[in-house]
């Protein structure tokens, strides 16, 4: 995954409370085998009229907001149905973090786990951010990750973030890429763990069954 460590770049607010994952990548677009164009299906119904051109009205089809790296957005994003491509398209649409009071517990794991920063901030920042990102003279922000700040035209405050989550991002590690960093340490509680009760591996030929059971009743 693309490490995230300081993302600068244009914020646009998408005030609109619980807007849930139908929204943001309608179910027509689950239909693919793999992960192709789902950029197109982001807030498609909003991003498009029902002939395909752009909705002017809608802040992405808007400048300095159609390549816009941050969302700002209402409470509860991201809720409804767990699918993952609203995370998939999100990221192919080139946004790196979203920035809210509030996400969807399946939704929020799921940026986790595609390297998708979900910042969880407190109702007057987001309020600040919001008016921030709504005015094209002030919608840059940036985001220093292993510094903990997120900066933008009225100065910097400081975040927090579960430092797993953060290391993973800093590092782009999805979760098996985080557990293998410990794979030494796996295979030595593995190989203890298994002549302290070899039991647990296939029976070797020649072993009578009642040897093996044996073992188990010593073991328990």
């Amino acid at each position: 995954m693309q490490p995230f460590r300081i993302v600068e770049g244009v914020a646009a607010a998408l005030p609109g409370a619980n807007i849930d994952t139908d929204v943001i990548m309608p179910k027509m677009f689950l239909k693919g085998i793999d992960r192709s164009g789902l950029d197109r299906g982001v807030f498609h119904d909003l991003r498009f009229a029902e002939d395909g051109r752009p909705r002017p009205d809608f802040v992405l089809n808007r400048d300095p907001w159609r390549q816009a790296a941050f969302l700002v957005v209402g409470p509860n994003f991201g809720c409804g149905s767990s699918r993952e491509h609203a995370v998939w398209g999100l990221k192919q649409l080139g946004v790196r973090a979203l920035l809210g009071v509030s996400f969807a517990g399946i939704f929020f794991d799921n940026c986790a786990r595609n390297g998708l920063l979900a910042l969880t901030l407190p109702e007057a920042v987001v309020s600040e951010l919001l008016a921030a990102a709504s005015d094209p003279a002030r919608c840059r922000l940036q985001i220093d990750l292993p510094a903990q700040t997120l900066t933008g035209a009225d100065g910097a405050v400081g975040f927090d973030i579960d430092p797993v989550l953060k290391t993973m991002l800093v590092d782009g590690l999805d979760p098996v890429g985080a557990t293998l960093r410990h794979a030494d340490e796996i295979r030595a509680f593995e190989a203890g763990h298994f002549q302290a009760r070899p039991w647990l591996r296939a029976a070797p030929d020649g072993l009578a069954m009642q040897d093996f059971n044996g073992m188990m009743r010593a073991e328990y």
